[in-house]
């Protein structure tokens, strides 16, 4: 038979070039060429401990800014009602006892409602206190409770040191503890 024996064992293409084992060797996989399309486990769980140190790195500071990012817009809140009070104190010649009389229902960023104290009403004990034990503000107070919620009159307690507050009568609004 010319082109090679039967059963396929040796066989020629038609222009006459010798193909060997052509047959038995096509349905072979080459592990060689796999190995390089895919990763094996220690590439991948190198990967996988790279992205967990960036991610280590990176989280705290993320998380930092989204709490200066919260407190600015509390503050930003708070300097709106500020506005509307002194609006609701020129149309009506005082200052109102809640806030609810300027319409204001937005809680803060941590869903607590803001605090708002008149002074003209108020006792010594309801007042906003700095380190000296002397009231913030001698018009209003309006504060947040901050992120964890609790508050107290006195700046210096643990509590209160989240706080944003408003004192020397607007000239500062800002965390308690930078007070």
């Amino acid at each position: 038979m010319p082109g090679g024996r039967i059963g396929g064992m040796r066989h020629q293409l038609e222009n006459g070039k010798y193909m060997g084992n052509w047959f038995r060797h096509s349905h072979r996989i080459d592990f060689r060429r796999s190995r390089i399309l895919g990763f094996s486990l220690i590439e991948i769980l190198l990967i996988l401990g790279v992205v967990g140190v960036l991610a280590a790195i990176a989280l705290p500071g993320y998380r930092s800014y989204v709490a200066r990012a919260q407190m600015a817009e509390v503050i930003v809140d708070m300097s709106a009602i500020g506005t509307m009070l002194k609006a609701y104190e020129i149309e009506h010649g005082q200052l109102p006892d809640t806030l609810a009389q300027i319409e204001w229902t937005k809680p803060d960023k941590w869903g607590n409602p803001y605090y708002y104290l008149n002074m003209a009403g108020a006792t010594i004990g309801q007042k906003r206190k700095d380190r000296s034990l002397h009231p913030l503000n001698s018009d209003y107070d309006l504060y947040s409770a901050g992120p964890d919620g609790k508050t107290t009159t006195p700046l210096t307690a643990k509590i209160s040191q989240d706080d944003i507050v408003r004192a020397n009568n607007g000239a500062f609004i800002g965390i308690a503890k930078d007070y």
